[in-house]
């Protein structure tokens, strides 16, 4: 990141409004990624189309992958203020036309426009913290008040999305944006401060690489919903023929391109590959959860969306609770990557324990191991944050923390297009053996046309029917513990990944010390 000029001092008031600023502007996307998770089977059971359910998320997470990297460098350049504001308002207003998508195409298609103002601010707001904290010391103490409004939104999330929506419908989860908006843009405007960085150069910007990323990634996540569907021979191998020569060309060009979005340099550091790597790990597990809970009980325990919504709270709460502990010990410690290796543990003890319960988990275990995940991913998702700022080359400090928010997108991205077209396969296939085996005769066509589509578990029970409700819920509760096996066995993976890093330690947070952050070799 190249040098900057500040346009005020930064008193502790000046640092404090700052930050609410930037924390009201990351709330948005907080906020959104909590309360729409509750809303989804609501959301598909009035607009249908349950084949859609992850691409309401997937839309969103493809475009913000592109555009965090993109306005990472972009704040680089120009720096982040009128950026942040940019995206503040693209959000509100991309929200607003969510709440009146009468179909969902049209819902698809504008959460990906809101995904586009949801990549700007996690590109650019992330980035301002550093900026506006150059010490360590600081920076970890403001960092740690930033993440706790986040942490707390995300914990709110999924009561207010819950309760939104069996009061007033699921498009007012979208109008919840609009107030939140509105504050965060005044807020920012006044208060955030407008760093000038003294460019060295023209700025020329990887749109090449954008596209072509687009291009692999949405390649995969297209992959990974006709692979379960048993979709065309024809379609499947030009689908990988376009994922691997985007590849390929991806991987050629970005070690010739002037400003590279992912900058071979960066990734030729050994830990910060691996950091990376966690990243997308941790965000598939994260945004599996956020997305499929919802599902798995309203749709396979057939709750409704309050008492979901009480079951998901705890996940948020714990994430808070840990984090705010996680920022009070992790400085004191020899090896800081402890704390992330034990929440790698937690999180996949959490998702094993959840798919070998099936169907039986009561609301008080259902809740504690809610909880158990929410503690988990809370010792990881601050120290990855705080361990890749820490380990970047300077000049590679805004983009890398672009990355590694990007990157856990992307793992979002695949996880819930998996999850989501692993569920729909094999609710297809356990949910008309698992009736006919209940009266060991052969079913009458109409009971297997009401449940071959999973969207019918949230609609209202029909009483023709009823007898079968909890033999099909239970088809779907099998469907989705596969995916959450699948997520206990990624955290798995991201423990091994960790255990690779070198030891990193913070002796610049020390009263007695005046040096930088290290990495020990």
């Amino acid at each position: 990141m190249t040098d900057s000029v500040i346009d005020s001092p930064m008193t502790f008031r000046r640092s404090l409004l700052a930050v609410l600023g930037l924390a009201l502007v990351l709330m948005l996307s907080a906020l959104d990624q909590t309360v729409i998770g509750n809303a989804m089977p609501y959301i598909v059971a009035d607009l249908g189309n349950f084949d859609l359910y992850a691409w309401v998320a997937t839309s969103y997470l493809l475009t913000s992958i592109i555009t965090v990297p993109i306005f990472g460098r972009l704040g680089d350049y120009y720096g982040r203020k009128y950026f942040v504001l940019a995206a503040t308002l693209l959000f509100t207003l991309s929200s607003a036309l969510c709440s009146f998508a009468g179909s969902m195409s049209m819902l698809i298609l504008w959460r990906a426009v809101q995904g586009i103002g949801g990549g700007m601010l996690v590109g650019t707001a992330f980035a301002c913290i550093p900026e506006l904290f150059p010490d360590t010391r600081q920076r970890l103490r403001w960092q740690i008040l930033f993440s706790t409004a986040f942490s707390i939104v995300n914990a709110l999330g999924p009561t207010l999305g819950g309760i939104l929506t069996e009061q007033y419908g699921w498009r007012s989860v979208f109008y919840l944006n609009l107030p939140l908006g509105l504050l965060a843009l005044v807020v920012s405007w006044r208060y955030l401060p407008y760093f000038k960085p003294q460019k060295k150069a023209a700025i020329r910007l990887d749109w090449l690489g954008a596209l072509l990323i687009m291009c692999v990634l949405g390649s995969l996540q297209l992959l990974a919903e006709f692979l379960p569907s048993n979709g065309s021979a024809f379609t499947l191998l030009g689908l990988m023929l376009v994922c691997g020569l985007s590849s390929a060309i991806l991987l050629f060009q970005q070690q010739h391109a002037h400003s590279p979005i992912l900058p071979p340099p960066l990734f030729a550091i050994g830990p910060m590959r691996q950091l990376f790597i966690i990243s997308a790990l941790i965000g598939a597990v994260l945004f599996t959860l956020l997305y499929f809970m919802p599902l798995l009980f309203q749709g396979g325990y057939g709750y409704s969306p309050k008492q979901a919504a009480w079951l998901i709270t705890p996940m948020g709460v714990s994430i808070t609770v840990s984090a705010i502990i996680n920022g009070r010990i992790v400085t004191h410690m020899r090896n800081p990557m402890r704390l992330p290796q034990m929440g790698f543990l937690v999180a996949a003890s959490s998702c094993a324990l959840l798919a070998l319960l099936g169907n039986r988990g009561s609301f008080g275990v259902l809740l504690a191991l809610m909880m158990m995940a929410g503690v988990g991913i809370g010792f990881i998702l601050l120290n990855v944050t705080l361990f890749t700022q820490t380990l970047a080359p300077r000049e590679f400090l805004g983009i890398s923390t672009a990355l590694s928010q990007s990157l856990r997108l992307v793992g979002g991205l695949l996880g819930t297009a998996l999850t989501g077209a692993g569920v729909t396969k094999w609710y297809s296939v356990h949910v008309t053996g698992t009736l006919q085996a209940a009266d060991n005769i052969p079913l009458p066509p109409a009971v297997i046309q009401h449940f071959a589509n999973p969207q019918v578990l949230l609609l209202p029970l029909s009483v023709d029917f009823s007898r079968y409700y909890p033999l099909a819920r239970s088809a779907m509760v099998n469907a989705i513990d596969i995916g959450l096996a699948a997520c206990a066995l990624l955290a798995l993976l991201a423990f091994w990944q960790s255990t690779r890093l070198p030891l990193i330690q913070f002796p610049g947070i020390s009263p007695r010390s005046g040096k930088k952050p290290t990495l020990l070799e």
